[in-house]
């Protein structure tokens, strides 16, 4: 197993590198010069404008640009913010746990809801409670996260009352209204998750009930629960540790919308408010976090399948 999560470890490297040449990349994609942007716009002088470009090493060869933010970015240094001067480094610091807080929540809400409905559906397919389950999932995939917030919105905050519609409340300073306004954010991003989920663990629980080990166990008298539970559903998990691990990542990095939809201060309306402003430090940043997040998530599923298959490790 070590030697097996050694080996994925080393593959990660160029993988990591390969990414930061595309991100670097998008400093070629922006329009205009951001040295302009950095010496004051339209107010800046020539003189101010050429200052600007030696402080960004604009003057330098592209590899040599490169090669001078990676080693920013290796070092924790992502630049500064063209528009309020603070470290991108920091900001990310300060808005990336509320961004986690709803991931974690999403993620919680996705698997107490999925697993069961899935397990359930599996174990009886074709039966009253599958049908239930195969269109209910079928239901919430079809319908947009960013649609179910404002429905949420407008029927527990707006109607009801019974929770806040924006805002975010740090942990720290108050635990049940930090959870209080995060309710709605977990349930609408949650809600899609499980759907695909259910129907992850549904098909491979029905499969895996068809082989014959499971016969087997049967035929020594194993009880029902202990044949679906410590049998079919731990091989039968692969493909849903897969869903898992793309929605926790998809959650991490493509909140954008609903942050914007809660006011909550994220990574989400961090990155969107950059991309208005072509805030290219910012947008560097926040996609290399983004891309590194889904980089460790698909080393932390190599190494889940090889802990539920031993064929993978082997191979």
């Amino acid at each position: 197993m070590g030697t097996y999560i050694v080996r994925r470890l080393a593959l990660t490297v160029p993988l990591l590198l390969l990414v930061s040449v595309i991100v670097f990349g998008l400093s070629q994609l922006i329009q205009g010069d951001p040295a302009v942007v950095v010496a004051g716009g339209q107010q800046a002088t020539p003189a101010g404008i050429e200052r600007a470009r030696e402080e960004m090493h604009l003057d330098r060869s592209t590899a040599a640009q490169y090669g001078i933010w990676l080693g920013g970015a290796v070092r924790g240094d992502l630049g500064e913010s063209f528009y309020n001067n603070r470290t991108v480094a920091a900001e990310i610091f300060t808005r990336f746990p509320v961004t986690l807080s709803v991931a974690l929540g999403a993620i919680f809400v996705t698997i107490v809801l999925g697993v069961p409905m899935g397990l359930i559906a599996g174990v009886r397919p074709g039966s009253k409670i599958d049908r239930i389950v195969t269109f209910s999932s079928s239901t919430g995939l079809a319908i947009p996260d960013f649609w179910l917030a404002m429905v949420l919105v407008t029927i527990f905050a707006v109607n009801l009352q019974w929770l806040p519609a924006i805002g975010y409340v740090p942990f720290t300073e108050s635990p049940s209204e930090w959870a209080n306004h995060l309710y709605l954010p977990w349930i609408a991003m949650g809600i899609p998750g499980a759907a695909g989920l259910a129907r992850q663990v549904r098909g491979a629980l029905i499969d895996a009930m068809e082989q014959d080990y499971i016969r087997t166990a049967r035929a020594k008298g194993l009880p029902s629960r202990m044949v679906v539970m410590k049998h079919a559903f731990k091989n039968a998990s692969i493909a849903p540790v897969t869903v898992l691990g793309i929605s926790f990542a998809y959650m991490l990095g493509g909140t954008v919308i609903l942050e914007t939809i809660f006011s909550l201060p994220g990574m989400g309306q961090y990155f969107y408010t950059a991309l208005i402003n072509k805030d290219l430090p910012v947008i560097q940043g926040v996609v290399l976090l983004t891309a590194l997040i889904f980089v460790v998530l698909n080393l932390l599923v190599d190494v889940l399948y090889a802990y539920l298959n031993p064929k993978v490790r082997l191979g």
